[in-house]
């Protein structure tokens, strides 16, 4: 027995021993490369012909080394740390106004003040193009050089000069800047009978309350049942989603769990409160842009069983970041675990640490993936964020679409539109006639605008193909009948009925924003949604929802 113990001992010394033997030679390797460093850079700026800007230089040193990790792993130095405040809290001081570059005047042109900002409080209207702001002139200047002249200390007054079509002379206003709360629910409202309607597009501080608020005053507008949209939400703070799981789960419930290197970081969370209701039944929207904590929430339901998710699959997400304070006043946002929901699956998508060869991150492959099991025994997987358990598929805008959207054409439509129409139909209802398209499509042929077809590219990749495998002259005529059918100009190209479909939508949403806000956009985003008009479907049929939450058949 002794000599089992003894023999036990020393093997325990041998890893114990070999182990300290690693951590040294770690040690020593970032050492090493931390001195080398150090001093490619002090021969740099000793020898190099030219002056180095220290700020310049050690900052894309550190960049480059970010980028060997992940995306979420962020250096913000000092002047960066307004940006990850905003990030965290949705707040940040300014004039509450979205704005885009305006092509044709090299300018930007505010394309939404937003509701009750100072921008709107002063009589700044979406149209206007930013001549000069506290007299610095403002053409040539990119988006963002704009946006930060634009922002400032809450409290601090200038004066913005912009040209208005219609009105011959430049308008100046004085606007005093201040803090600008983005809303984390900008719109709720009743969709149906006895269906309410929650627009959750982020997680900031405090984002939980705004939630809970509109399911109470949805629920005393009579909702029997509810939809809760997390489309293109990007997440934020761990503990606003423990928060929002616990609305609908109840107290005591395991909602998410971290683990990484250190055991510090390393943490489960329970919900803590009473829920607001564990019957309702709740359909959640995700597609490819719902991240991180909405994806924790989505999660954690559908783990829990506790409402049908539906959409596409959801962005895989699964790693978590902490803030560290850096010298100078910066900070680091860095990722130093992953997360569990209740299953114990981690629904991480991206393998960060093995890049393809052209330096983007693979994915976890179906078949590698794991099953986990639900609280009631539906199979769910890991691997590759939320699987929906009602999947949609997303629709493709075709070329024209995209391009005409982004375009100045587009803008000058809706800016003419709200100039010649005092009021419109309210949000939901507002619809542009026949005619008022046929007006676009006249206003887009005599433009400058053009596009270039993705059918174009296929087909000369497919014609230099035919050349170098030698069957191209054999099969001249049905190329040139091809190419005859695949062109036409932009005017038939937007009157066919499946694009004239989609630009008459995105310029009913845009024009509905001018008169509505982000509020009234929404609410005519919705009149021709497929995925809240499957979530309806589901939700008044109680029996497909209650199938939809028990494991399948074998």
């Amino acid at each position: 027995m002794k000599k089992i113990v003894l023999l036990a001992g020393l093997l325990g010394m041998g890893t114990v021993s070999l182990s300290a033997q690693s951590r040294d030679s770690h040690n020593f390797e970032i050492s090493k490369n931390l001195e080398i460093f150090n001093d490619i850079y002090k021969q740099l700026d000793l020898f190099y012909v030219d002056s180095l800007s220290a700020d310049t230089v050690i900052e894309r040193g550190i960049d480059a080394m970010l980028r060997q990790v992940d995306p979420f792993t962020v250096y913000y130095p000092e002047e960066g740390m307004d940006e990850l405040k905003e990030m965290t809290t949705g707040k940040y001081a300014g004039i509450g106004a979205v704005i885009r570059y305006y092509k044709k005047g090299d300018r930007v042109m505010v394309i939404e003040p937003i509701e009750g900002g100072p921008a709107t409080e002063a009589g700044v209207k979406a149209g206007d193009l930013i001549l000069s702001i506290d007299g610095e002139d403002m053409k040539g200047k990119s988006t963002q050089e704009v946006s930060e002249n634009l922002r400032g200390d809450a409290g601090t007054t200038f004066e913005l000069k912009v040209m208005r079509e219609g009105v011959k002379d430049p308008l100046a206003f004085k606007i005093t800047r201040r803090n600008i709360a983005m809303p984390s629910v900008p719109y709720y409202g009743m969709v149906s009978d006895g269906v309410g309607y929650v627009c959750f597009n982020r997680f900031v501080d405090g984002c939980s309350r705004d939630v809970r608020r509109a399911v109470v005053d949805l629920k005393g507008q009579g909702a029997k049942a509810l939809v809760l949209d997390l489309r293109g939400n990007p997440g934020g703070p761990l503990s606003e989603a423990v928060e929002v799981t616990n609305l609908f789960v109840p107290r005591g419930q395991k909602v998410v769990y971290t683990k990484g290197k250190l055991a510090s970081v390393n943490s489960e969370h329970y919900t803590q409160k009473e829920p607001l209701d564990t019957e309702i039944p709740v359909v959640v929207l995700v597609d490819g842009s719902t991240a991180s904590s909405a994806e924790i929430v989505s999660g954690a339901w559908q783990d829990w069983d506790r409402a049908v998710i539906l959409g596409e699959r959801t962005y895989g997400k699964g790693l978590v970041q902490m803030i560290r304070e850096l010298p100078y006043n910066g900070s680091l946002k860095v990722t130093t675990s992953r997360y569990y929901i209740p299953s114990g699956r981690c629904i991480q998508a991206y393998d960060y640490r093995h890049l393809n060869p052209d330096g983007s991150a693979g994915t976890v492959p179906d078949s590698l993936t794991h099953v986990f099991k639900t609280a009631g025994g539906r199979e769910v997987r890991d691997g590759g964020g939320i699987k929906p358990d009602v999947v949609m598929v997303p629709d493709s805008l075709p070329s024209v679409v995209y391009d005409i959207m982004v375009s100045d054409v587009f803008l000058d439509y809706v800016n003419r539109f709200t100039r010649t129409h005092a009021t419109i139909a309210p949000a939901g209802e507002f619809s542009l006639s026949d005619e008022d398209y046929a007006e676009f499509v006249k206003m887009v042929a005599a433009s400058d605008f053009t596009y270039k077809r993705r059918t174009e590219d296929v087909m000369k990749l497919l014609e230099r193909t035919a050349r170098f495998e030698g069957c191209y002259e054999d099969a001249k005529p049905e190329f040139e009948a091809l190419a005859r059918k695949m062109g036409g100009d932009v005017k038939e190209d937007l009157e066919r009925p499946l694009n004239k479909a989609e630009i008459k939508k995105l310029l009913e949403g845009d024009i509905v924003a001018r008169y509505y806000f982000q509020r009234g956009a929404i609410r005519q985003q919705l009149k021709d949604d497929k995925d809240l008009k499957e979530a309806l479907e589901i939700l008044s049929d109680p029996e497909r929802y209650d199938n939809l939450l028990k494991p399948a058949e074998k």
